[in-house]
């Protein structure tokens, strides 16, 4: 049984008014490893706002952009998309599981998060406005 006030997991039950109170309810152990996670993400994605969903930190770039999570023994980031580089933390279809006892792959998550944002970029480029001009013949 977890001693009075420490948690042992975070819970998907569990509401939290912020990414700080989700990290502050984490297991102690993967908190540097959260921090760490939200600031690569904030570094790659600066214009990415932080919000929580389904229990847990998320990014929202025209959509949902990135999630993660910590664990008694590992940090996870979803959803993993094309993770190059990245195969051997691969543990179902899109999630990443990061041990922690071992430093984050820092350039790799980033190249990861970039790759995500200027996927993001390009899909909302390619997007037909909603009021879009009529050409000359259509007046």
């Amino acid at each position: 049984m977890a001693k009075a006030g420490k948690s042992t997991s975070t819970s998907r039950t569990a509401k939290f008014s912020s990414v700080d109170g989700y990290i502050a309810a984490a297991p102690e152990e993967a908190q540097p490893h959260l921090r760490r996670l939200r600031q690569i993400i904030n570094s790659a994605a600066p214009k990415a706002k932080e919000a929580l969903s389904y229990g847990i930190p998320f990014y929202e770039y025209h959509g949902r952009l990135i999630y993660f999570a910590g664990y008694k023994k590992h940090v996870a980031l979803y959803p993993a998309g094309d993770a190059e580089g990245l195969a051997r933390y691969l543990a179902a279809k899109s999630t990443l599981r990061f041990p922690l006892d071992e430093p984050l792959p820092v350039a790799k998550i980033g190249s990861l998060v970039r790759a995500r944002v200027k996927q993001r970029d390009v899909e909302q480029g390619s997007q037909t406005p909603a009021r879009a001009r009529r050409s000359e013949s259509a007046r």
